[in-house]
């Protein structure tokens, strides 16, 4: 019996969604072409990136259902994902592209079933571990949402926006500091 099942799993990532796509419409429009460095991604391109590279997991557990990443096309997937991350898209478009992607994969999570998530997938040649449980690879995509979404809210600070997850806090903290417990 596990604790984290697929219904948790898409809660839990319906959640992560709803925080990146609060960032993602409280960013202008005319900053979406903003990159923090040179040979970065915009936050128009980061943002399509997030919502695109989920493809990589669903083609491998939800339309595969692969036992082993051996053979798996790597190179094809990823120049399918660059090509659409640096498709020009309006504001509104990527707002609709992390929705629509973000429920296609959480609704695929939902119905996720506990025997599945302990299924363990052969990783290519010379990969450490050499086997991954299904529950760490369906995880990673949340993981790795998380990570761009802390580099989103780093170029929101940059822009001179506070993260709504900050201002959320600090308003949960201000009757502390105020003495008002």
């Amino acid at each position: 019996m596990t604790y984290y099942g697929g219904k948790e799993l898409a809660a839990s990532f319906r959640q992560v969604r709803k925080n990146t796509l609060t960032i993602a419409q409280e960013i202008p429009e005319d900053k979406y072409s903003f990159r923090p460095a040179p040979n970065t991604r915009s936050v128009g391109e980061l943002l399509t990136h997030i919502a695109v590279s989920y493809a990589f997991q669903y083609q491998i557990q939800a339309v595969e259902r692969r036992s082993s990443l051996v053979g798996f096309d790597f190179p094809s997937l990823m120049k399918t994902i660059t090509a659409e991350e640096k498709t020009p898209r309006s504001k509104e478009q990527i707002l609709e592209l992390l929705r629509a992607n973000g429920e296609k994969w959480a609704g695929f999570l939902d119905g996720v079933k506990e025997e599945l998530l302990a299924e363990p997938v052969g990783m290519p040649p010379g990969a450490v571990p050499a086997t991954k449980s299904r529950f760490e690879m369906l995880l990673s995509v949340k993981e790795h949402e998380m990570h761009h979404r802390g580099q989103l809210m780093m170029i929101e600070r940059m822009l001179g926006l506070v993260p709504h997850l900050t201002r959320e806090m600090q308003a949960r903290m201000a009757p502390v500091a105020a003495g008002k417990n």
